[in-house]
């Protein structure tokens, strides 16, 4: 590769040259004295680290970053995370081009009211269709830095004073084997140190490997653990699940649900879980582009009261009509049609509701038998609920 620096694999000084390595003395410093972490976004990323977000291929990682770095451009907290102020953002996406780009950026612009004054001169955007940002190539078993990539890249950090470095994805920022944990820790170094030497943070992108159903982790990124091991905090997207979203009472459309969960972070403890949804922005000349949002799950009592459950409680009594779900006199079509909701919509919704109710003894099982001969559990009113005044 041009203008590339190699490592040679046997640069150590002989032990008579003179010692490189030296004990420093540790000196007390009152804790009072000493300056806080400098967290820029929420408790993910942190100045002279580099952070990781990892996420399968079409979930939303993207589009994420690109309200990521419109929140620390705008200094407004969109999805909810504190930003100290406004700082600097260079988002260099290395698959899409920068028309496309142009289209997601416009898109999350329009939906959350954010006008270009707003970002003012704080935001970069560069694409890997129009510029290389490859810092390291394998030749055969050693790795080569790209020298001329690393100057030019911590020289333009410096120049435009660039607060936050977002690389998406990180497997294209290199060619060397993902699967060799001392080739990318060496990579993952690297990177970790232009945050060093900048005083900026990095986030990096990257895939998870094939899941095959297994829930989504930062283990489960592509390729060596050393990346994730390199970085201070590291969250990891996962698609809801449709059985979640149906328990929700959330009906299939166009957008794409998925959670966010920090499971890795030295400086903090882990995070909760979040949980997003992309919405479809109308750019007026035909196109529709997803825009991530935060969105809360609803509470599955959401909109039903104490009086409701009377109701409901009224409606069953003396009826008995089955637990199961999959008889056609089920208790849930009669819970269905006493709260106005929408069946098949809602079906595990009201699953979810009908076991709470007997959890809390407002509703119980009892065997009955039936003229078949046949004996089914059917819901009879356990504890009557008693509203306010």
């Amino acid at each position: 590769m041009e203008n590339a620096e190699r490592l040679p694999n046997e640069s150590f000084p002989k032990c008579d040259q003179s010692p490189t390595i030296k004990a420093t003395p540790f000196e007390y410093r009152d804790p009072k004295l000493i300056p806080p972490r400098a967290w820029i976004y929420g408790h993910h990323l942190i100045r002279k680290n580099i952070s990781v977000t990892v996420a399968p291929g079409g979930v939303g990682k993207s589009s994420l970053m690109i309200v990521q770095a419109l929140e620390l451009a705008s200094g407004r907290a969109l999805l909810g995370h504190f930003i100290p102020r406004p700082v600097k953002v260079w988002l260099f996406n290395l698959e899409d081009e920068r028309s496309e780009l142009d289209r997601r950026i416009a898109a999350a612009m329009s939906h959350y009211g954010i006008l270009p004054e707003d970002i003012a001169d704080r935001l970069f955007v560069d694409t890997g269709r129009e510029q290389e940002l490859i810092l390291a190539a394998q030749e055969r078993d050693s790795v080569s830095l790209n020298k001329a990539a690393l100057c030019s890249l911590k020289e333009q950090i410096r120049l435009r004073q660039i607060d936050v470095l977002i690389v998406d994805p990180f497997v294209s920022s290199h060619r060397v084997n993902e699967m060799d944990n001392g080739k990318i820790d060496l990579v993952a170094k690297e990177w970790v140190r232009i945050a060093e030497e900048c005083n900026c943070v990095i986030e990096l992108v990257h895939h998870t490997r094939k899941l095959n159903g297994v829930e989504a982790t930062s283990d489960a990124s592509r390729g060596a653990s050393s990346l994730t091991a390199a970085a201070r905090s590291s969250r990891v997207l996962q698609r809801l699940s449709m059985e979640e979203l149906e328990k929700s009472g959330v009906r299939q459309d166009d957008s794409t649900y998925f959670s966010v969960k920090r499971d890795k972070s030295n400086l903090a403890s882990a995070g909760d879980r979040e949980t997003y949804r992309t919405v479809s922005i109308d750019l007026g000349q035909g196109d529709q582009v997803g825009v991530v949002e935060r969105w809360k799950k609803p509470d599955l009592f959401q909109g039903v009261g104490l009086d409701d459950l009377q109701r409901v409680q009224e409606a069953v009594g003396g009826l008995d009509r089955r637990y199961s779900c999959q008889a056609s006199d089920w208790v849930g079509f009669l819970v269905a049609e006493v709260l106005g909701l929408d069946l098949p919509q809602n079906k595990k919704r009201i699953k979810s509701m009908i076991e709470q109710w007997l959890s809390s003894g407002a509703l119980v099982k009892a065997d009955k038998r039936f003229p078949n001969g046949r004996t089914s559990p059917v819901i009879e009113v356990g504890e009557w609920a008693i509203s306010g005044p």
